[in-house]
């Protein structure tokens, strides 16, 4: 799939400082049918960080119990005012039950992102491939790419009411998988996607889905020649499991 090579990209690490912030609810929208966008605000984001698409930092949400429960999501976008967060909608979701009822004026806390790992090097094309849980890492991506670069994405949601339009200036290619919610454990669409396109030299192939899934891609990926060197996939959920991940499948 792609070339051996010895100059493989880097992946160049950044801690931030690790803090809580008090935010505010400032818009809510249902962007998609399954996706609802949040926009908080609040003072303490004038020193908010986030130098990677696939950070992730804590929603941290008090339950009925004695300790909040956290999740995490992706900074989909954010100024020093202003933070973007898209939240999936799927029904038994602690964050998506928050995100779904959440009114202007409502109080959120986050913490993090803890660090950033940011792919440098020399890469003719990115291709992204994910869930609806990966979905806002994916758009933020395609969005900040700069002009001129070359990004394809393959991504999974339940039918084309679910697509989103992206303002990018880079050079993109969407494929659009349609299938149920229920079906996001099955890694064959991926696959069949994969087979079906010419993935060229110098890619790096960024994954993230349900663990198995990104697994299941990222095997299908070296069985067929693709440089590991050139393979991020992350399991951003663990069907079965609340609450569990496996960020660094292969590492």
């Amino acid at each position: 799939m792609t070339d051996q090579t010895a100059d493989a990209p880097r992946i160049a690490r950044t801690r931030h400082a690790l803090r809580r912030r008090s935010l505010t609810v400032a818009a809510s929208e249902k962007l998609t049918p399954h996706m609802i966008r949040l926009t908080l605000q609040g003072a303490d984001l004038h020193d908010f960080t986030s130098t990677a698409p696939d950070d992730h930092m804590k929603l941290i949400l008090q339950g009925d119990g004695d300790s909040p429960q956290m999740r995490d999501y992706t900074p989909r976008r954010f100024s020093a005012s202003e933070l973007v967060v898209d939240v999936v909608d799927h029904p038994g979701g602690p964050a998506a039950d928050w995100a779904r009822d959440a009114a202007v004026g409502d109080s959120i806390t986050i913490g993090g992102p803890r660090g950033s790992q940011r792919i440098e090097g020399d890469i003719a094309h990115w291709l992204l491939i994910g869930d609806e849980t990966a979905l806002p890492a994916i758009g933020r991506w395609i969005e900040e790419l700069p002009d001129g670069a070359r990004v394809t994405s393959i991504v999974g949601v339940p039918d084309a009411t679910d697509e989103q339009t992206l303002d990018t200036a880079a050079d993109w290619q969407a494929h659009w998988l349609h299938r149920p919610l229920k079906q996001a454990t099955d890694p064959a669409p991926y696959l069949a996607a994969l087979d079906a396109m010419t993935v060229p030299p110098r890619t790096f192939v960024w994954v993230a889905a349900e663990a198995q899934v990104a697994r299941a891609i990222r095997t299908h990926l070296l069985d067929n020649g693709h440089d590991k060197q050139w393979i991020k996939a992350s399991g951003y959920w663990v069907a079965g499991q609340a609450d569990a991940s496996d960020k660094a499948i292969g590492d």
